[in-house]
């Protein structure tokens, strides 16, 4: 028998309970006829074809354009640079913040915030200039300057900035001293450490300005932390030492100067003393020869006088009234009336001496 047989009963599409084989041409007028009541079209009974609605299609193609525009329509915020990217190839200038349009799926739009300050945190460990090894922690604040820069000249901005951090402060702290590094130099070391940085990045074109540079802490590493304070108590010790000796020469040298002053004023005194009293006695004797020149006995009695009045101002004396006499007793047998007397006598002798001749 063959296997198209009438009486065949072992045909493959009829063991699933009888079921008649799918007409594929069936299935393609049916999926027809729902694919043009989908567009506005009826499916007519004769031949299975169905015609398409070319207004419902116009109106769709319109609908997919007002889509597909408002779709492009985005918002930069004041703060906001828009970088338009045109088949991978960047547009010249930025867009400026507001309501823009860019063709999607041909335009690629990044956006980067301009105002916006970043920080970086950076530690590292170094040799200074005097082969020491200090421990820096410093922080780099920056901002994003050109975003066109930003997004097309660097591949990796940030990773570059961390490059050109480590890179300056290793080349300012190994120009420099271990001390100033650890104390009053910080600010200077900040200082020059962005500026480094800032040239760098310009060389790089990286479209970054580094805003300010804080050098957080700068200390020597841990294993040698406690001989490092050694040193820093020893070396205050040394500038106490220095300043109390400061302190006590600006105490004593005042006071010697004064009184070097005081010496000094007292031996000019005295010599203006001295040599005014040599110049009256000079003047004295001179007006005396003069007279002594016109009246000698007249004028050595007086010099005798004036010698013994002086003599007897000078001593204690006793006046004794003896009938119509008056007798002068001079107190020889005190020792201190004795040693006057005789330098007053000694004195008035050779004046009158002096004077004779």
């Amino acid at each position: 028998m063959a296997w198209n047989d009438p009486g065949r009963n072992d045909d493959p599409w009829s063991r699933g309970g009888g079921q008649a084989p799918p007409d594929l041409d069936e299935a393609f007028r049916k999926f027809q006829a729902r694919l043009g009541r989908l567009f506005g079209g009826r499916g007519g009974s004769s031949g299975g074809k169905a015609g398409l609605n070319w207004r419902s299609v116009g109106i769709g193609l319109v609908v997919l354009v007002i889509a597909y525009g408002v779709w492009g329509v985005y918002q930069l915020d004041e703060q906001e640079r828009g970088v338009i990217f045109r088949f991978g190839k960047v547009l010249p200038e930025a867009k400026q913040p507001g309501i823009n349009w860019r063709p999607p799926l041909i335009d690629q739009l990044q956006r980067v915030n301009i105002t916006r300050v970043e920080s970086h945190s950076h530690q590292a460990e170094m040799l200074t200039e005097d082969d020491n090894i200090v421990a820096v922690n410093l922080t780099v604040q920056y901002r994003l300057l050109n975003p066109i820069d930003y997004a097309t000249k660097v591949r990796d901005p940030e990773a570059s900035l961390v490059d050109a951090t480590e890179s300056a402060l290793r080349h300012v702290v190994g120009g420099s001293q271990m001390e100033p590094v650890l104390t009053e130099g910080r600010v200077a070391l900040g200082q020059e450490v962005e500026e480094r940085i800032q040239r760098y990045l310009d060389i790089y074109e990286a479209g970054i300005q580094v805003v300010t540079v804080n050098i957080d802490d700068s200390a020597p590493p841990d294993p040698v932390q406690a001989a490092f304070d050694d040193v820093q108590k020893a070396k205050e010790d040394k500038d106490r030492a220095v300043n109390d000796a400061n302190a006590y020469a600006a105490t004593v040298v005042p006071e010697a100067r004064g009184e070097a002053d005081r010496a000094v004023q007292e031996a000019e005194a005295y010599r203006d003393q001295v040599v005014a009293e040599a110049t009256g006695e000079a003047q004295r004797f001179l007006k005396l020869l003069a007279e002594y020149k016109q009246a000698p006995e007249v004028t050595r009695d007086r010099l005798y006088v004036d010698a013994w009045e002086s003599v007897l101002q000078k001593v204690s004396k006793v006046v004794v009234d003896v009938g119509d006499d008056n007798i002068m007793v001079l107190p020889l047998d005190k020792g201190a009336g004795i040693g006057e007397l005789r330098d007053v006598v000694t004195g008035a002798a050779a004046s009158d001496a002096t004077q004779r001749r």
